[in-house]
């Protein structure tokens, strides 16, 4: 039985926009750049925007994955949490911080240091509420300087947009690697 497909025929992925996006990728495109490239200016600008989210912050790659994963979770974007999981193991997440990341209240639990908590609850809030109250900011802040707050509250919105535009095309996870 084969996987459903997503909602948008996969555009030709040829050009120089195509070629840009397989720079990132190492060389391979997936379902998620093969749907963007329908339109190119979006699919340049989205490859900016993630490239230097997840390659260009001082964020360690343990909150990166942490965010991301949330957002997949609270989103309910299977695609983001295929393609993330195990570049969060390779960052260090272990495994029942995965499981504990798909709890309704994760950033309660035990299982995580001071700043991973912060950023967990910060995550939950500005993906459920949007808005930040002020002792889930002063969270963050007592763990982060400005630059990393400006990247953690960029790579939440970054990843929101992602979450929502693989649900809402019903992007089918991949089965192979190919995140952000």
């Amino acid at each position: 039985m084969t996987e459903p497909g997503p909602r948008l025929p996969e555009a030709a992925d040829e050009g120089p926009t195509a070629q840009l996006l397989r720079v990132r990728r190492g060389g391979r495109l997936s379902t998620l750049d093969r749907l963007l490239l329908h339109s190119p200016p979006v699919a340049e600008g989205w490859n900016a925007l993630l490239g230097a989210l997840r390659g260009g912050t001082t964020l360690p790659a343990d909150l990166r994955e942490l965010v991301v994963l949330r957002v997949a979770v609270l989103d309910d974007a299977a695609f983001e949490w295929a393609a993330h999981e195990p570049i969060g193991r390779r960052a260090g997440l272990a495994e029942l911080q995965l499981q504990v990341l798909r709890r309704p209240d994760a950033a309660a639990e035990p299982v995580w240091t001071p700043v991973q908590a912060a950023v967990l609850a910060f995550t939950d809030a500005a993906t459920r509420a949007v808005a930040v109250p002020d002792d889930v900011f002063a969270g963050v802040r007592a763990h982060l300087d400005d630059r990393q707050v400006v990247e953690l509250t960029a790579l939440v919105a970054g990843y929101a947009m992602v979450s929502r535009f693989l649900v809402a095309l019903e992007v089918p996870p991949p089965t192979g690697e190919v995140a952000g």
